[in-house]
């Protein structure tokens, strides 16, 4: 008897580029997974990593593996135990898989489980016409949202954890790095009712981007004094919440000479050298906060992240630049090189 087979996008060679290919659609599930048929599949920097394979793909991968792990479908088959969700549920997916066990996971701190694999890098991903996860993964959506909306879930959820830790609401608060999630993380801060947001980014297209967002003033480092703008727009009194989305050295070292004191800084960038911090002067006597992401709090930020979506409080129209057929994976990877894009989506089945 014949299997039925699905395509799918795959790492599986060390080098640069990803393989169009078919796999067998999953059958054999175990009694706590899921099947998802998946609709939508958003491109996120860490695929854009394995795509490149750079360094860091290099050593974290091991091939071969199906990319992708941002998504929105449809539930289609369910394991025996499987309780938490239905056939014919529209879900998204926490990409974390966590181990239950750990001390983090059972005192409700999951998100920092020392046993998280991840969907799209350890297992099977999305970027394929079907994907198995398990069920306490799923997080149900409602049937009325645009899917592919629901599809950025996952990297919006990222932006809301970094800027819902601090009250935001009639704060001045600057977005350093205005990638696909820093964007996110502009929308995010306009919609919590910050009252001045500056966005702080290199490339024009997304300081553009960031402006119709809801930035009222934007920073190119390049052309401008970063410190001494941030200072000017806050009337010298410093930021009072920076969501840093860069992982830049240079950005983030300036972030806590224009903090104010008694403020606070998310940090969900990654950075690839050492960070000099005068902790004295801009950390002990400033009295800030400093709050590390990762990923989603589970599965409070993703409730944040729905009431945002049922309401339509966001721009997610604006902030998705590009949907092409998942065929044209490519040269959707070579859009987002040029940092001339923020959300890219590809629509699976087509």
């Amino acid at each position: 008897m014949s299997k039925e087979m699905m395509d799918c996008i795959v790492k599986d060679k060390p080098e640069k580029g990803l393989t169009w290919t078919q796999k067998e659609i999953p059958s054999d599930l175990q009694e706590n997974e899921v099947l998802i048929k998946v609709n939508y599949a958003s491109i996120c920097g860490t695929d854009y990593h394995i795509y490149t394979y750079d360094d860091w793909a290099k050593k974290r991968l091991k091939l071969p593996f199906t990319a992708g792990h941002e998504f929105s479908g449809e539930v289609v088959k369910i394991g025996t135990d499987v309780e938490r969700v239905n056939i014919g549920d529209i879900v998204s997916a926490e990409t974390h898989i966590i181990c239950g066990e750990c001390e983090f996971c059972k005192a409700g701190d999951g998100h920092i489980c020392k046993n998280t694999k991840i969907i799209g890098v350890d297992t099977d991903g999305c970027f394929a016409e079907y994907v198995r996860i398990p069920a306490m993964n799923c997080f149900v959506n409602s049937k009325e949202a645009n899917p592919l909306h629901l599809s950025v879930q996952e990297p919006l959820g990222n932006a809301v954890h970094t800027l819902a830790h601090f009250d935001i609401k009639g704060k001045d608060v600057v977005i350093v790095g205005c990638g696909p999630i820093g964007l996110l993380g502009v929308n995010v801060a306009k919609a919590y009712g910050a009252r001045r947001i500056i966005a702080i980014e290199v490339n024009e297209y997304r300081l553009n981007l960031a402006k119709e967002l809801g930035a009222d003033r934007v920073i190119n480092p390049l052309k401008e004094d970063v410190i001494e703008r941030v200072m000017e727009e806050t009337d010298s009194q410093g930021a009072d919440v920076i969501g840093e989305f860069s992982g830049n050295k240079t950005a983030i070292e300036q972030a806590f000479k224009y903090i104010k004191p008694g403020g606070g800084i998310s940090l969900l960038g990654i950075p690839n050298k050492d960070i000099d911090i005068d902790v004295a002067n801009d950390v002990v006597f400033k009295g800030i906060s400093i709050y590390g992401v990762v990923g989603r709090r589970i599965y409070d930020t993703w409730y944040q992240v729905k009431e945002l979506i049922d309401n339509d409080s966001l721009d997610l129209d604006k902030i998705i630049t590009h949907v092409f057929p998942m065929k044209d994976y490519e040269k959707a990877m070579e859009i987002m090189g040029t940092g001339n894009s923020g959300k890219i989506v590809l629509k699976v089945g087509e």
